[in-house]
């Protein structure tokens, strides 16, 4: 293979890695549900104590995002007209792919337990499956964040997460709780939300505001990922290995888009999570060929697993080689174009891939 085709294999295993998400994401244009999930918080339960939030119903989750979403939209203007621009909405279009794909319900072989069942509980998220797990910091550690800072009103209420006392020690129930736990992944979010209104308000161009935000955002969702591969291994445990290979790519890809400062609004997300498992993988599953599922699947489960090759090829340089291109906002403007364009354009000249090389190695 030349030195151009090899890079732009790389490229294209980064963005098929980093948005192989689901093949149903939307109703509508939307999030799975997300005209069902409440838009406030006084549509959910308040005790004397506070309003109750339990992200192990799929609707309430979903609130979460909702509130991020509307509260956000004000502070995003940089990113585009109209409100599909949002960065935040790659969070609640990967939770609906996680719902329809299985991901949320109870992983334990011979369980009685019908939480995530389509059949009798689809709404139900277990706190014993990785990938709501995993969500968990994507959502609870934003959304409490973002109250604190007071960029979703609370309506005057202390907000409590609804934590199952046998998995306590993986879980947080409060701002205050949250951050003692978890005080990096806390902080990163509490400066996103902290800045979104500086930047937003700042005499810089739109070009520069858009840069910062998604830095800001990127780093938040890396440091929560970063607590999340921690707090959830033990659930690997609970999955096959095909499927605990590929829960590891997933997380691990995040670095990629997270240097290239990717702006995920809806359309982007939404056409990049079209390829991905729609079921959760059984010991028997052998990419790329599994019978049940389609081409465009078995194409990205293998593409995960040549990442991986790749990765090991060249000493697991490959992230600190794409970090260190990515870095100005005009590299990483660049590079967003590239992973996208490698995908969608089987044709796409590579002249703006050598550009970010050429940039990486006289910038740098």
């Amino acid at each position: 293979m030349s030195e151009m085709g090899f890079l732009r294999s790389v490229a294209a295993v980064l963005l098929l890695a980093v948005f192989s998400h689901a093949a149903v994401v939307t109703e509508n244009g939307l999030p799975i549900q997300w005209g069902k999930a409440p838009s406030d918080l006084s549509h959910l339960p308040i005790s004397d104590t506070g309003v109750q939030v339990n992200p192990w119903d799929y609707s309430q989750r979903m609130t979460m995002y909702k509130m991020l979403i509307n509260a956000t939209n004000a502070y995003m203007s940089s990113m585009g007209p109209g409100e599909q621009e949002n960065p935040l909405w790659s969070l609640p279009l990967q939770l609906g792919w996680k719902l329809k794909s299985g991901r949320l319900a109870d992983p334990t072989l011979d369980s009685s337990s019908t939480c995530g069942s389509e059949a009798s509980d689809p709404v139900c998220i277990s706190p014993l499956s990785w990938f709501a797990c995993v969500n968990y910091y994507l959502s609870v550690l934003p959304f409490l964040a973002a109250v604190e800072t007071g960029v979703v009103s609370s309506g005057g209420h202390q907000v409590l997460i609804q934590v199952p006392a046998e998995v306590a020690q993986d879980y947080c129930s409060s701002y205050s709780d949250c951050s003692t736990k978890h005080p990096n992944a806390m902080a990163k979010w509490h400066l996103f939300f902290q800045s979104l209104r500086q930047v937003s308000q700042s005499e810089d161009s739109d070009f520069n505001k858009k840069d910062s935000i998604l830095g800001l955002m990127w780093a938040a969702e890396e440091e929560s990922l970063q607590t999340a591969s921690g707090a959830c291994t033990e659930r690997q445990k609970l999955y096959s290995s095909p499927e605990v290979s590929f829960q590891q790519s997933w997380l691990n890809s995040a670095a990629f888009v997270s240097a290239a400062h990717f702006h995920a609004n809806i359309e982007r997300s939404e056409k990049f999570m079209a390829p991905l498992p729609s079921r959760v993988l059984q010991e028997a599953d052998s990419p790329p060929n599994i019978a049940d599922l389609s081409t465009e699947e078995n194409h990205t489960l293998y593409i995960f697993g040549w990442m991986n090759s790749v990765n090991q090829l060249l000493g697991g340089s490959l992230v600190n080689l794409w970090r260190k291109a990515m870095c100005s906002a005009q590299a990483r403007e660049k590079g967003q174009a590239l992973l996208h364009d490698l995908i969608l354009d089987p044709k796409f000249p590579g002249s703006s891939l050598w550009s970010i090389l050429s940039e990486m190695s006289t910038s740098c």
